[in-house]
């Protein structure tokens, strides 16, 4: 079976299936068993995975949906009450309201966005236009979503780097989600950086508020340009520093990576989001050894084979196969 040689209702049923994988997934109760099924079902056709990942972002947007207490005579656990068959039958019911409801009442409400986006960025670096008329540019391994709500546009920045060129609207606010925190705007230039759970902004214009933690009361610190903000995951509030105008954290919108005499510690974050294995560290005194360097950033692969040649190192593999830095023992003193 071919993608083109496809019916309407081949597709359908396509849809149908990853919806029911969709729910199964995320169900306390799938087994072992299912899950093995589900991938068999997954590589069986390239369609398949494309239908479950959109299933998928359906999933994530009906997450920020309000749940409204039940009435008193039907407070009862829904486990117990419905048996599974009818709570997937209800569960496909409700997706096929969803998008009625959100042209009306979800749209009205701020529950639901009236226009939704997903890009990603592998191989290559991206360029973008939301809808809203903002352009964004995405840095290798880069994956984002756009969702525009009534009181505000908002981006969530699952993974990777963007550089951002927001739409000027004062009345609908421009929310960039990273990790933990926020980044707020109405129209401005700025960078954002995410890996694990360290994230960067680097404002080039305009002005933006930055919040650590998004469940924090508060608007979060503003930037003005030539700022930069820093935050990781249980930071109350981010780290605020000034930048200069030979600050490399743009570098990557010409295809370089520049290691201006970074310890060992700080360069690993910004080299490991572009490799398949991420470079680990034998113990502080090899994070503390220092490297420089402009590097291409389709070609960071290179580098891992390369350190042991610039720097006093060598490399080691740790159980999970990833490659370990290790610092060269020092030579005892001459007697």
């Amino acid at each position: 079976m071919t993608q083109e040689s496809l019916s309407e209702a081949e597709y359908d049923a396509i849809t149908d299936a990853a919806a029911h994988w969709c729910m199964r997934l995320h169900a306390v109760d799938c087994s072992a068993e299912e899950r093995l099924a589900f991938e068999q079902w997954r590589d069986a056709h390239p369609l398949h995975a494309f239908e479950y990942e959109a299933m998928l972002e359906i999933w994530d947007v009906a997450e920020h949906l309000p749940r409204p207490p039940l009435p008193p005579t039907l407070n009862v656990p829904l486990t117990a009450a419905v048996p599974a068959w009818r709570r997937y039958a209800i569960a496909a019911s409700v997706c096929a309201l969803a998008l009625p409801l959100a042209a009306y009442g979800g749209w009205n409400l701020g529950w639901l966005p009236n226009s939704y986006q997903h890009f990603e960025a592998t191989d290559n670096v991206r360029q973008v236009t939301l809808k809203d008329g903002s352009q964004v540019e995405l840095n290798l391994n880069t994956e984002l979503s756009f969702s525009n709500y009534k009181d505000e546009r908002r981006v969530t920045l699952k993974k990777g780097e963007a550089f951002f060129e927001v739409s000027h609207d004062l009345s609908h606010p421009f929310v960039v989600r990273a990790g933990e925190g926020k980044i707020r705007v109405t129209g401005t230039r700025f960078n954002v950086w995410l890996y694990e759970d360290q994230v960067r902004v680097n404002l080039i214009e305009g002005s933006v508020l930055v919040t650590s933690n998004a469940a924090l009361p508060g608007d979060g610190l503003r930037l003005g340009p030539a700022m930069q903000a820093q935050y990781r995951h249980g930071d109350y509030t981010p780290q605020i520093s000034q930048t200069y105008a030979n600050d490399n954290a743009l570098a990557w919108r010409s295809g370089k990576l520049v290691l201006d005499n970074l310890a060992l510690n700080e360069a690993l974050p910004l080299i490991n989001r572009y490799l398949s294995k991420p470079l680990k560290l034998a113990d502080a005194n090899t994070g503390a050894i220092r490297v420089g360097g402009v590097y291409n950033i389709k070609e960071l692969g290179g580098l891992v084979n390369t350190l042991p040649k610039v720097l006093p190192v060598y490399l080691t593999r740790n159980t999970e196969g990833d490659p370990v830095i290790n610092s060269m023992p020092r030579q005892p003193p001459k007697t």
